[in-house]
Protein backbone atom coordinates (compact mmCIF):
# COMPACT_ATOMS: atom_id res chain seq x y z
CA UNK A 1 0.00 0.00 0.00
CA UNK A 2 1.20 3.46 -1.34
CA UNK A 3 2.27 5.47 2.02
CA UNK A 4 -0.35 8.19 1.82
CA UNK A 5 -2.96 5.56 1.88
CA UNK A 6 -1.48 4.39 5.69
CA UNK A 7 -2.71 7.61 7.03
CA UNK A 8 0.39 7.92 9.75
CA UNK A 9 -0.52 11.10 10.39
CA UNK A 10 -3.78 9.85 12.03
CA UNK A 11 -2.12 6.75 13.96
CA UNK A 12 0.34 9.57 15.63
CA UNK A 13 -2.98 10.87 16.66
CA UNK A 14 -4.26 7.57 18.32
CA UNK A 15 -1.17 6.69 19.90
CA UNK A 16 -1.80 10.41 21.78
CA UNK A 17 -4.24 9.25 22.87
CA UNK A 18 -3.36 6.10 24.10
CA UNK A 19 -0.20 8.10 25.78
CA UNK A 20 -2.68 10.51 27.52
CA UNK A 21 -5.04 7.95 29.02
CA UNK A 22 -8.33 8.85 27.00
CA UNK A 23 -8.42 6.25 24.61
CA UNK A 24 -11.34 4.26 24.55
CA UNK A 25 -13.28 1.62 22.32
CA UNK A 26 -16.76 1.79 22.28
CA UNK A 27 -18.71 -0.34 24.56
CA UNK A 28 -21.63 -2.70 23.04
CA UNK A 29 -24.86 -2.83 24.59
CA UNK A 30 -26.36 -5.79 24.53
CA UNK A 31 -30.23 -5.36 25.75
CA UNK A 32 -32.37 -2.49 25.74
CA UNK A 33 -31.31 0.96 26.87
CA UNK A 34 -32.39 0.74 31.08
CA UNK A 35 -32.15 1.61 34.33
CA UNK A 36 -29.96 -1.92 34.47
CA UNK A 37 -27.95 -2.81 31.28
CA UNK A 38 -26.06 -5.66 29.55
CA UNK A 39 -22.95 -4.13 28.61
CA UNK A 40 -20.10 -5.73 26.78
CA UNK A 41 -21.50 -8.84 28.17
CA UNK A 42 -21.75 -8.06 32.03
CA UNK A 43 -25.00 -6.73 33.82
CA UNK A 44 -23.97 -3.40 35.39
CA UNK A 45 -26.55 -0.38 36.69
CA UNK A 46 -26.49 2.22 34.11
CA UNK A 47 -26.23 5.72 35.11
CA UNK A 48 -24.71 6.93 31.29
CA UNK A 49 -28.05 7.03 29.36
CA UNK A 50 -29.96 10.42 28.42
CA UNK A 51 -33.32 8.17 28.64
CA UNK A 52 -34.40 10.50 31.18
CA UNK A 53 -38.08 8.91 31.11
CA UNK A 54 -37.56 5.56 31.14
CA UNK A 55 -38.72 5.88 27.55
CA UNK A 56 -36.72 3.90 25.48
CA UNK A 57 -38.04 0.80 26.50
CA UNK A 58 -40.94 1.74 27.71
CA UNK A 59 -44.33 -1.31 26.66
CA UNK A 60 -47.03 1.20 25.48
CA UNK A 61 -44.50 3.13 23.39
CA UNK A 62 -42.74 0.23 21.74
CA UNK A 63 -46.58 -0.81 20.83
CA UNK A 64 -47.14 1.67 18.95
CA UNK A 65 -44.31 1.68 16.93
CA UNK A 66 -45.47 -1.48 16.30
CA UNK A 67 -48.21 -0.77 14.85
CA UNK A 68 -46.12 1.87 12.82
CA UNK A 69 -44.45 -0.44 10.86
CA UNK A 70 -47.25 -2.70 9.97
CA UNK A 71 -48.55 0.08 8.34
CA UNK A 72 -46.18 2.71 7.01
CA UNK A 73 -42.86 -0.19 6.86
CA UNK A 74 -39.55 0.46 8.76
CA UNK A 75 -38.23 3.69 6.70
CA UNK A 76 -40.19 6.34 5.07
CA UNK A 77 -38.36 6.40 1.67
CA UNK A 78 -37.55 9.86 0.74
CA UNK A 79 -38.04 13.48 2.19
CA UNK A 80 -40.17 15.11 3.79
CA UNK A 81 -40.55 17.13 0.55
CA UNK A 82 -40.83 14.48 -1.62
CA UNK A 83 -42.67 11.62 -0.19
CA UNK A 84 -41.25 11.19 2.89
CA UNK A 85 -43.63 13.09 4.63
CA UNK A 86 -46.40 11.00 6.22
CA UNK A 87 -49.69 11.10 8.42
CA UNK A 88 -47.62 10.65 11.40
CA UNK A 89 -45.11 12.95 10.35
CA UNK A 90 -47.52 15.63 10.43
CA UNK A 91 -48.99 14.78 13.42
CA UNK A 92 -45.94 15.16 15.30
CA UNK A 93 -45.30 18.43 13.99
CA UNK A 94 -49.12 19.19 15.45
CA UNK A 95 -48.08 17.28 18.73
CA UNK A 96 -45.10 18.72 19.65
CA UNK A 97 -46.40 22.70 18.82
CA UNK A 98 -49.41 21.59 21.61
CA UNK A 99 -46.99 20.13 23.85
CA UNK A 100 -44.92 23.07 23.97
CA UNK A 101 -47.66 25.63 23.94
CA UNK A 102 -45.98 27.00 20.59
CA UNK A 103 -47.94 28.21 16.94
CA UNK A 104 -46.26 25.68 15.14
CA UNK A 105 -42.83 22.70 15.34
CA UNK A 106 -41.29 20.95 12.60
CA UNK A 107 -39.32 17.90 13.02
CA UNK A 108 -35.76 17.12 12.13
CA UNK A 109 -34.16 13.86 11.98
CA UNK A 110 -32.33 14.38 15.20
CA UNK A 111 -31.07 17.71 17.66
CA UNK A 112 -27.52 17.87 15.75
CA UNK A 113 -29.75 18.24 12.55
CA UNK A 114 -32.06 20.88 13.96
CA UNK A 115 -29.12 23.43 15.03
CA UNK A 116 -27.37 22.48 11.89
CA UNK A 117 -30.12 23.14 9.63
CA UNK A 118 -32.14 26.21 11.55
CA UNK A 119 -29.44 28.49 13.05
CA UNK A 120 -28.00 28.94 9.02
CA UNK A 121 -31.67 29.00 7.64
CA UNK A 122 -32.56 31.85 9.77
CA UNK A 123 -29.39 33.88 9.95
CA UNK A 124 -27.10 35.46 6.84
CA UNK A 125 -24.65 37.63 6.02
CA UNK A 126 -24.93 41.37 7.51
CA UNK A 127 -26.75 39.63 10.82
CA UNK A 128 -24.87 38.53 14.36
CA UNK A 129 -25.07 35.12 16.57
CA UNK A 130 -24.25 35.56 19.73
CA UNK A 131 -23.57 32.56 21.62
CA UNK A 132 -23.22 31.58 24.99
CA UNK A 133 -19.39 30.11 25.81
CA UNK A 134 -20.87 26.45 26.79
CA UNK A 135 -23.38 26.32 23.90
CA UNK A 136 -23.54 22.40 23.15
CA UNK A 137 -21.02 21.18 19.25
CA UNK A 138 -24.51 21.35 17.57
CA UNK A 139 -24.69 25.18 18.21
CA UNK A 140 -21.14 25.53 17.50
CA UNK A 141 -21.14 23.87 14.11
CA UNK A 142 -24.73 24.94 13.40
CA UNK A 143 -23.05 29.03 13.76
CA UNK A 144 -20.09 28.01 11.33
CA UNK A 145 -22.32 27.14 8.79
CA UNK A 146 -24.39 30.01 8.71
CA UNK A 147 -22.59 33.11 6.62
CA UNK A 148 -23.57 35.68 9.85
CA UNK A 149 -21.08 37.04 12.12
CA UNK A 150 -20.38 35.12 15.59
CA UNK A 151 -19.34 36.25 18.38
CA UNK A 152 -19.70 34.53 21.94
CA UNK A 153 -20.75 35.97 25.72
CA UNK A 154 -18.81 34.51 29.05
CA UNK A 155 -21.15 31.65 30.48
CA UNK A 156 -24.60 32.90 31.75
CA UNK A 157 -22.56 36.11 32.41
CA UNK A 158 -25.50 38.88 31.47
CA UNK A 159 -23.37 42.01 31.88
CA UNK A 160 -20.97 40.02 29.49
CA UNK A 161 -23.89 39.36 27.09
CA UNK A 162 -24.97 42.94 27.59
CA UNK A 163 -21.38 44.36 26.53
CA UNK A 164 -21.45 42.59 23.60
CA UNK A 165 -24.91 44.22 22.56
CA UNK A 166 -24.15 47.78 23.27
CA UNK A 167 -20.71 47.37 21.16
CA UNK A 168 -22.09 45.57 17.97
CA UNK A 169 -25.81 45.48 17.89
CA UNK A 170 -26.50 48.74 15.99
CA UNK A 171 -24.12 47.29 13.41
CA UNK A 172 -26.24 44.64 12.36
CA UNK A 173 -29.97 44.20 10.86
CA UNK A 174 -30.83 41.23 12.68
CA UNK A 175 -29.14 39.39 15.66
CA UNK A 176 -29.81 36.24 17.16
CA UNK A 177 -28.48 35.29 20.96
CA UNK A 178 -28.32 31.25 21.22
CA UNK A 179 -27.88 29.47 24.41
CA UNK A 180 -28.79 25.78 25.80
CA UNK A 181 -31.53 25.76 27.93
CA UNK A 182 -29.97 23.00 30.50
CA UNK A 183 -25.84 23.02 29.55
CA UNK A 184 -25.17 19.03 29.41
CA UNK A 185 -21.82 18.66 31.16
CA UNK A 186 -22.83 20.13 34.19
CA UNK A 187 -26.48 20.48 34.44
CA UNK A 188 -27.09 24.13 35.13
CA UNK A 189 -29.96 26.24 33.62
CA UNK A 190 -29.83 29.00 31.16
CA UNK A 191 -30.12 32.75 32.71
CA UNK A 192 -33.09 32.56 30.35
CA UNK A 193 -35.58 35.57 31.64
CA UNK A 194 -32.73 37.52 31.74
CA UNK A 195 -31.34 36.34 28.13
CA UNK A 196 -35.10 37.48 27.04
CA UNK A 197 -35.07 40.64 28.79
CA UNK A 198 -31.81 42.54 27.36
CA UNK A 199 -33.39 40.60 23.79
CA UNK A 200 -36.51 42.69 23.74
CA UNK A 201 -33.68 45.60 25.01
CA UNK A 202 -32.02 45.44 21.93
CA UNK A 203 -34.46 44.33 19.45
CA UNK A 204 -32.59 40.89 19.20
CA UNK A 205 -34.03 37.39 18.37
CA UNK A 206 -33.72 34.43 20.54
CA UNK A 207 -32.93 30.36 20.45
CA UNK A 208 -32.97 27.87 23.14
CA UNK A 209 -31.46 24.34 22.54
CA UNK A 210 -33.49 22.52 25.10
CA UNK A 211 -32.27 19.18 24.56
CA UNK A 212 -31.72 18.70 28.15
CA UNK A 213 -34.57 20.72 29.19
CA UNK A 214 -37.38 18.81 27.55
CA UNK A 215 -38.96 16.41 29.32
CA UNK A 216 -37.17 17.58 32.43
CA UNK A 217 -37.96 21.16 33.16
CA UNK A 218 -41.36 22.96 33.34
CA UNK A 219 -45.20 21.38 33.81
CA UNK A 220 -44.60 17.38 32.43
CA UNK A 221 -41.68 18.54 30.94
CA UNK A 222 -42.53 21.31 28.22
CA UNK A 223 -39.07 22.35 28.76
CA UNK A 224 -37.31 25.59 29.93
CA UNK A 225 -39.30 28.23 28.72
CA UNK A 226 -41.98 26.99 29.97
CA UNK A 227 -40.51 26.30 33.26
CA UNK A 228 -39.47 30.31 33.33
CA UNK A 229 -43.20 31.15 31.77
CA UNK A 230 -41.57 32.81 28.72
CA UNK A 231 -44.03 31.52 25.80
CA UNK A 232 -44.64 33.34 23.02
CA UNK A 233 -41.13 35.71 24.06
CA UNK A 234 -38.29 32.70 22.94
CA UNK A 235 -38.24 32.93 19.03
CA UNK A 236 -37.04 29.20 18.41
CA UNK A 237 -37.44 26.47 21.13
CA UNK A 238 -35.38 23.44 19.91
CA UNK A 239 -35.28 19.87 21.25
CA UNK A 240 -35.24 16.57 20.82
CA UNK A 241 -37.08 13.21 20.43
CA UNK A 242 -33.83 11.19 21.39
CA UNK A 243 -33.61 12.01 25.15
CA UNK A 244 -36.08 12.45 27.51
CA UNK A 245 -38.65 11.42 24.45
CA UNK A 246 -36.44 7.73 24.03
CA UNK A 247 -37.10 7.70 20.28
CA UNK A 248 -34.82 9.69 17.61
CA UNK A 249 -35.20 12.63 16.37
CA UNK A 250 -35.45 16.49 17.16
CA UNK A 251 -37.81 19.57 16.45
CA UNK A 252 -38.08 23.35 16.37
CA UNK A 253 -40.72 25.08 18.00
CA UNK A 254 -41.50 28.38 16.27
CA UNK A 255 -44.39 30.54 15.46
CA UNK A 256 -45.96 29.75 12.16
CA UNK A 257 -43.64 32.00 9.36
CA UNK A 258 -40.86 30.29 10.97
CA UNK A 259 -41.92 26.80 10.41
CA UNK A 260 -43.04 27.93 6.76
CA UNK A 261 -39.38 29.01 6.53
CA UNK A 262 -37.95 26.21 7.72
CA UNK A 263 -40.08 23.76 6.00
CA UNK A 264 -38.49 25.04 2.39
CA UNK A 265 -35.09 26.05 3.63
CA UNK A 266 -33.94 23.61 6.64
CA UNK A 267 -31.45 22.02 4.60
CA UNK A 268 -31.71 18.17 6.87
CA UNK A 269 -35.48 18.77 6.35
CA UNK A 270 -34.94 18.92 2.20
CA UNK A 271 -31.98 16.76 1.75
CA UNK A 272 -32.10 13.87 4.76
CA UNK A 273 -34.73 11.11 4.79
CA UNK A 274 -37.58 11.93 6.88
CA UNK A 275 -37.36 9.61 10.57
CA UNK A 276 -38.91 6.02 10.25
CA UNK A 277 -42.42 5.68 10.85
CA UNK A 278 -42.00 3.76 13.65
CA UNK A 279 -39.67 6.62 15.81
CA UNK A 280 -42.07 9.31 14.68
CA UNK A 281 -45.43 6.90 16.44
CA UNK A 282 -42.98 6.41 19.68
CA UNK A 283 -42.27 9.78 20.05
CA UNK A 284 -46.13 11.07 19.53
CA UNK A 285 -47.00 8.34 22.21
CA UNK A 286 -44.46 9.52 24.44
CA UNK A 287 -45.14 13.34 24.45
CA UNK A 288 -49.17 12.03 24.93
CA UNK A 289 -48.00 10.45 28.15
CA UNK A 290 -46.01 13.72 29.32
CA UNK A 291 -49.54 15.65 28.66
CA UNK A 292 -51.59 12.90 30.81
CA UNK A 293 -49.41 13.14 33.63
CA UNK A 294 -46.98 14.46 35.46
CA UNK A 295 -45.96 10.52 37.21
CA UNK A 296 -42.41 10.22 35.44
CA UNK A 297 -41.51 13.85 35.42
CA UNK A 298 -42.28 13.44 39.46
CA UNK A 299 -40.27 10.16 39.53
CA UNK A 300 -36.82 11.65 37.59
CA UNK A 301 -36.59 14.86 40.10
CA UNK A 302 -37.00 12.60 42.99
CA UNK A 303 -34.67 9.89 41.83
CA UNK A 304 -32.31 13.06 41.28
CA UNK A 305 -32.37 14.84 44.31
CA UNK A 306 -32.15 11.44 46.53
CA UNK A 307 -28.87 10.77 44.21
CA UNK A 308 -27.05 14.11 44.47
CA UNK A 309 -27.78 14.29 48.32
CA UNK A 310 -26.47 11.19 49.04
CA UNK A 311 -23.55 12.05 46.47
CA UNK A 312 -22.54 14.86 48.39
CA UNK A 313 -23.16 13.82 51.71
CA UNK A 314 -20.07 10.97 51.08
CA UNK A 315 -17.72 14.42 49.86
CA UNK A 316 -18.05 14.21 45.79
CA UNK A 317 -18.20 17.66 44.28
CA UNK A 318 -21.00 17.72 42.19
CA UNK A 319 -20.43 21.00 40.33
CA UNK A 320 -23.62 23.57 39.67
CA UNK A 321 -25.99 21.16 38.45
CA UNK A 322 -29.51 22.17 39.23
CA UNK A 323 -31.23 19.21 36.83
CA UNK A 324 -30.85 15.56 37.20
CA UNK A 325 -27.28 15.50 35.31
CA UNK A 326 -25.38 15.63 38.35
CA UNK A 327 -21.31 15.38 37.12
CA UNK A 328 -18.91 14.12 39.67
CA UNK A 329 -15.56 16.50 39.37
CA UNK A 330 -12.44 14.86 38.64
CA UNK A 331 -10.14 16.81 37.51
CA UNK A 332 -7.39 15.09 35.78
CA UNK A 333 -8.44 13.30 32.72
CA UNK A 334 -5.91 9.98 32.84
CA UNK A 335 -7.50 9.48 36.55
CA UNK A 336 -11.28 10.79 35.29
CA UNK A 337 -10.95 7.54 32.79
CA UNK A 338 -9.43 5.15 35.17
CA UNK A 339 -12.46 5.42 37.51
CA UNK A 340 -14.94 5.36 34.80
CA UNK A 341 -13.24 2.11 33.72
CA UNK A 342 -12.81 0.96 37.88
CA UNK A 343 -16.83 1.93 38.29
CA UNK A 344 -17.43 -0.63 35.17
CA UNK A 345 -15.53 -3.46 36.62
CA UNK A 346 -17.48 -2.98 40.13
CA UNK A 347 -20.76 -2.75 38.05
CA UNK A 348 -21.45 0.79 37.65
CA UNK A 349 -21.62 2.48 33.78
CA UNK A 350 -21.36 6.17 33.76
CA UNK A 351 -19.23 8.22 31.32
CA UNK A 352 -15.95 9.71 32.18
CA UNK A 353 -15.73 13.34 30.59
CA UNK A 354 -12.80 14.97 28.91
CA UNK A 355 -11.45 16.95 26.63
CA UNK A 356 -12.26 18.49 24.30
CA UNK A 357 -16.04 17.70 25.43
CA UNK A 358 -15.18 19.52 28.67
CA UNK A 359 -12.09 22.00 29.15
CA UNK A 360 -8.70 20.53 30.01
CA UNK A 361 -8.08 19.44 33.73
CA UNK A 362 -11.88 19.82 33.97
CA UNK A 363 -12.71 16.05 33.67
CA UNK A 364 -15.69 14.56 35.07
CA UNK A 365 -18.11 11.64 35.33
CA UNK A 366 -21.25 12.58 34.29
CA UNK A 367 -23.98 10.99 36.34
CA UNK A 368 -27.37 10.79 34.81
CA UNK A 369 -30.29 9.65 36.90
CA UNK A 370 -33.10 8.53 35.24
CA UNK A 371 -37.26 8.38 36.25
CA UNK A 372 -36.45 3.84 35.62
CA UNK A 373 -34.08 3.61 38.48
CA UNK A 374 -34.89 2.30 42.06
CA UNK A 375 -34.08 3.48 45.00
CA UNK A 376 -32.08 0.01 45.72
CA UNK A 377 -30.51 0.34 42.49
CA UNK A 378 -29.06 3.82 43.66
CA UNK A 379 -28.56 3.29 46.83
CA UNK A 380 -26.81 0.33 45.43
CA UNK A 381 -24.68 2.49 42.89
CA UNK A 382 -23.92 5.25 45.71
CA UNK A 383 -21.94 2.43 47.54
CA UNK A 384 -20.03 1.35 44.96
CA UNK A 385 -19.02 4.98 44.18
CA UNK A 386 -17.73 5.21 47.78
CA UNK A 387 -15.58 1.88 47.32
CA UNK A 388 -14.33 2.31 44.03
CA UNK A 389 -13.47 6.01 44.62
CA UNK A 390 -11.86 5.12 48.13
CA UNK A 391 -9.91 2.21 46.14
CA UNK A 392 -8.35 4.18 43.22
CA UNK A 393 -7.30 7.16 46.18
CA UNK A 394 -10.28 9.81 44.86
CA UNK A 395 -12.41 10.32 47.90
Amino acid sequence: MSKIHELGYLAEKVEELKNTGVYRKLPILESPCDAEIILNGKKVINLSSNNYLGFANHPRIKEVAKQAIDTYGVGSGAVRTIVGNTALHEELDRTIATFKREDAAIAFQSGFNCNAGAIQAITEKGDLIISDSLNHASIIDGCRLSRADKTVFQHSDMEDLERVLKERRENYRNVLIITDGVFSMDGDIAKLPEIVALAEKYECMTYVDDAHGSGVLGESGRGTVDHFGLHGRVDFSMGTLSKAIGSIGGYVACNKTAYEWLNHRGRPILFSTSIPPASVAAAIEAIKMLMESTEYTDRLWNNARYFKEKLTALGFDTGNSETPITPVMVGDEAKTMAFSRKLLENGVYVSGIVFPTVPRGAGRLRCMVTAGHTKEQLDQAITIFENTAQEIGIL
